[in-house]
């Protein structure tokens, strides 16, 4: 056999051996983290408010979730105070092409944070 004949035969071996072991990786179990299905711990406020516009408007004061935010830490500090009395700041007008109005969305938020707060504690 000739040299470029053997080398070629050395090529195809290795190619086929080495088809199995690619295909395995894809295939093989994630080790990598998981996504948090939970809220992060401490003052996370930000988190219950994710679905709120950060674009300022003019002639309001803040944006959407900066306002949604104060709102849930007051709401957090002061147990007397309803999701609705601690949003009330937040416009009740429809953005085009978001679900939901800021004042829907921020008592959502503030209704799940006190549910996750009672979770944790019992």
């Amino acid at each position: 056999m000739k040299l470029q004949s053997k080398f070629a035969l050395g090529l195809i071996v290795l190619a086929v051996g080495l088809v199995p072991v690619a295909a395995a990786a894809g295939s093989g179990p994630n080790y990598g983290p998981e996504k948090p299905t939970h809220p992060p711990k401490g003052h996370g406020y930000g988190y219950y408010c994710k679905g709120e516009s950060k674009k300022h408007v003019k002639g309001e004061k803040g944006t959407a979730f900066s306002q949604c935010v104060t709102a849930a830490a007051r709401a957090d500090h002061n147990t007397d105070l309803t999701a609705r009395e601690a949003c009330k700041a937040l416009s009740k007008k429809h953005v085009k092409g978001t679900q939901g109005t800021p004042f829907s969305v921020c008592v959502k938020g503030v209704a799940q944070m006190r549910e996750d707060k009672a979770a944790e504690g019992s």
